[in-house]
């Protein structure tokens, strides 16, 4: 009889292993961020502005309607008055 013995040996493995990774921004976000708010408020600075000068040129047309309204009523008064009555 042969004795055949056969060995086998393991290489101690880790049960579990541990991957840290690190992350670092170049700031490229902040500096879009940074970016869009500056044009949302040039943006609203701009709307803003633009509505106020609408609302000043609507009144400027209405009193100006209103004076060519009150000058030809005076000019229909003279008129009534300049002409002979029958």
């Amino acid at each position: 009889m042969s004795d055949d013995r056969t060995e086998t040996t393991r290489a101690e493995t880790p049960s579990h292993t541990t991957t840290i990774v690190e992350r670092r921004g170049g700031g490229g976000g902040l500096i879009i961020g940074i970016i869009a708010l500056v044009i949302v408020v040039v943006g609203a600075f701009y709307f803003l502005s633009e509505t106020g000068s609408e609302a000043r040129k609507d009144d400027a047309i209405a009193e100006a309607a209103k004076s060519v309204g009150d000058t030809a009523d005076k000019a229909g008064d003279a008129i009534d008055k300049a002409t002979p009555k029958e």
